[in-house]
């Protein structure tokens, strides 16, 4: 089983989660690790995505039964409860996602846990006594109150004392780590780290959804998203041999093809 190291060169959502994807399709290779996808092409803070790319991807997913783009994403950092520009929008959004909270945590889907939920209210498995932890307002506090050590712009994502656990495909957390680094005067970079990655179901929504998170951090310090990096330690086709998504990657490679810039399709 080929296992190879790759790193995207296009700074385009869509483009760069493509290249992976088409990769993963080439003969010879089963897995690629590890990976670094740089997401760097923004409109205020927005990434720069192919919507036919991702309407393709969507389609497919519906077709298989798996979660879209935006339902992925959505784990990460929930856009649609989030008012920016309004005052005090970062606490609101905390309150708001409190209240959803139950009904969020009732789908199957999220029965592990989800992301957006550790970053705001992290409990560890051998204190469950002790007072959540909601990092994102810690770390913003920190900085705002004017102490700008890089080291504390960080969350962790995973415990190691409850999610070390027997099973062969828990699914959740992948996500283990983000930082974030200002650059320059007013910019800032957001850095995510997965141990397993699958192309096809999740890494799409997860590079949209650090991207959001980045925004919205970005706004609370000042600073606007320039750039997205994720790292994984291994990228996966999941459950999908070649031959399945033999006819998403043509259609794919149609849709990137007029672009003026290109990934490096095998």
């Amino acid at each position: 089983m080929a296992t190879e190291p790759h790193v995207a060169v296009s700074g385009n959502l869509s483009v760069a989660w493509t290249e992976i994807f088409l990769h993963l399709l080439t003969t010879g290779v089963d897995d690629l690790s590890p990976v670094v996808v740089n997401v760097s092409e923004f409109e205020n803070g927005v990434p720069v995505e192919i919507p036919e790319a991702r309407a393709r991807l969507d389609a497919d997913l519906l077709a298989r039964g798996k979660r879209s783009v935006q339902t992925v994403a959505n784990t990460i950092f929930p856009e649609s409860l989030w008012r920016p520009g309004t005052p005090n929008n970062d606490a609101d959004l905390y309150a708001r996602y409190e209240r959803v909270w139950p009904r969020i945590r009732h789908d199957r889907a999220n029965r592990n846990g989800v992301y957006f939920r550790r970053l705001t209210s992290f409990s560890s498995s051998s204190h469950p006594n002790d007072a959540p932890v909601n990092q994102l307002q810690r770390m913003i506090e920190i900085f705002r109150d004017g102490t700008h050590r890089r080291s504390a712009l960080q969350a962790g994502l995973f415990d190691p004392t409850g999610d070390h656990r027997n099973g062969p495909y828990l699914g959740f957390p992948c996500l283990q780590q983000i930082a974030f680094t200002p650059l320059g005067a007013d910019g800032l970079a957001i850095t995510g780290f997965y141990a397993v990655q699958y192309q096809l179901e999740k890494a799409y929504g997860n590079y949209l959804g650090l991207c959001r998170l980045g925004r919205f951090v970005g706004a609370q310090l000042g600073r606007s998203l320039r750039r997205m990096t994720c790292m994984a330690s291994l990228v996966s086709r999941g459950e999908f041999s070649k031959a399945d998504l033999a006819a998403l990657g043509q259609n794919l490679r149609n849709v990137i093809a007029g672009r003026r810039e290109e990934p490096r399709l095998p």
